[in-house]
């Protein structure tokens, strides 16, 4: 994200921390539909008239809804149902694993079937998607105008919006506030003092860094890239063969990666440990950072409503040379099946979803900040998360990558130096896989 950013945001965060204050004795509970209603202004939720308008009367039918966050199906249940409730229409909601999601959807897309309504990751699976066709074109929305413009563009292709990023996330570390505080540790500002922080919490008997090894290579390494490769097209110049992962700028990240790991920054076997496992000994309070992101932070909290989060990424280069704070990722990508014969239906429930009413009972339901104008954050979780909305933050470099086969190789080198491989030797095996995927 870029600071220019900023003020289309800053407003959506400082109308949510007044709403806070002033309802601060109603404590930190999600928004139910009530709540949201009053928050909104109350009365009826504008609605369209058409397909592209979305909302309407009642059309009837069936739409199937796949989508990757299991996490968040109780919510969108209880969404659903006043969705069908109002328009009649049906939705069957179907989530699939994250790790096989990509692969699971493509193939149903591409094949001329799928669901109605999906949702799809930005960067490489996006494009292979677009580039499919499978996407309707949804630039003539009315409800377009509900999001804040920049943070749609990973949505876009050759001028058309053919899918709408519901989710802002923050691809950094998590950390426990207390530890923080106990062991007198601050975020740090270089690389130098990361290693400090990491040192001293292992000194004290504690897990400086959680690793999930099915999802930390893929987020971990973003921040880990940012301020040693600041520039923000790096993987655009790798893919055209003008630049190489051989150079000093992903050679010295590896290298860091690898320090972290002789100094004992991550818990015992960190390749071995999935998702799941990583936030839950998060949870127990005995970790200082889980190397995932804000997505992460309401399962924590579910898990463990005492336990106080932050945000702080790895700066890998002195305080003076840094020109990133952090990562974001516009992602959750929703978008309606070209091939669907329920594309009406479709956009309709698309309409909902953006009701700022509706998406406040989303966001602090399920602990993710939104790409949306109007949106009342309430949740202890997601308040720690908006400050980072006037960071200097850049957007997700792997997903940049278009080529599936050069952003999986990506993370197949973190893996490699997490498990021996020198970073030279990991590094030379990406470039030979990028050169073989570009032709060259």
């Amino acid at each position: 994200m870029h600071v220019s950013r900023a003020p289309h945001l800053r407003v959506v965060a400082l109308l949510s921390v007044l709403a806070v204050l002033l309802a601060a004795c109603g404590g930190d509970s999600g928004l139910d539909s009530s709540a949201s209603d009053a928050a909104a202004g109350g009365g009826e939720s504008e609605s369209g008239g058409d397909a592209a308008g979305g909302g309407g009367g009642e059309s009837g039918g069936t739409i199937e809804f796949v989508h990757w966050r299991g996490e968040d199906v109780e919510v969108l249940e209880g969404i659903i149902a006043q969705f069908e409730e109002e328009t009649g229409i049906e939705v069957n909601q179907n989530v699939l694993p994250s790790d096989s999601y990509n692969q699971q959807v493509q193939a149903s897309l591409v094949g001329g079937e799928g669901a109605d309504v999906f949702t799809s990751f930005p960067g490489s699976q996006f494009f292979t998607l677009a580039e499919s066709g499978v996407f309707a074109d949804l630039t003539d929305v009315e409800f377009a105008d509900r999001f804040v413009p920049e943070l749609i563009e990973q949505g876009a292709q050759d001028g058309r919006q053919l899918a709408f990023p519901y989710q802002l996330v923050f691809n950094i570390p998590v950390y426990n506030v207390a530890l923080f505080e106990q062991y007198g540790l601050e975020p740090p500002a270089d690389w130098e003092g990361f290693l400090n922080v990491c040192r001293t919490l292992r000194e004290n008997g504690v897990d400086p860094i959680v690793f999930a090894g099915n999802v930390s290579p893929s987020q971990f390494i973003n921040p880990m890239l940012m301020n040693n490769a600041p520039e923000e097209d790096i993987f655009e110049q790798v893919e055209a063969g003008e630049r190489q992962v051989t150079e000093d700028w992903f050679v010295t990240t590896l290298s860091q990666i690898a320090e972290l790991q002789a100094n004992e920054c991550f818990q015992q076997d960190p390749l071995g440990t999935r998702q799941e496992g990583a936030i839950a000994l998060f949870a127990q309070g005995n970790a200082g950072m889980l190397a995932l992101g804000s997505y992460a932070m309401a399962t924590v909290a579910q898990q463990n409503p005492d336990l106080e989060m932050g945000l702080l990424a790895p700066i890998t280069v002195s305080a003076d040379e840094a020109e990133w704070e952090g990562i974001n990722t516009t992602t959750f990508l929703l978008g309606v099946n070209a091939n669907s014969d329920q594309q009406e239906q479709a956009t309709q429930f698309l309409e909902f979803l953006t009701r700022p009413e509706v998406a406040s009972e989303y966001a602090n339901g399920t602990g993710q900040l939104l790409t949306l104008e109007e949106v009342d954050y309430q949740t202890p979780a997601l308040q720690a998360q908006t400050e980072w909305i006037d960071r200097t933050t850049r957007f997700q470099p792997r997903f940049l990558i278009r080529n599936g086969e050069i952003a999986e190789g990506l993370l197949t080198s973190v893996e490699q130096v997490l498990g021996g491989t020198p970073p030279e030797e990991a590094a030379a095996t990406y470039q030979a896989l990028i050169d073989r995927a570009r032709g060259a």
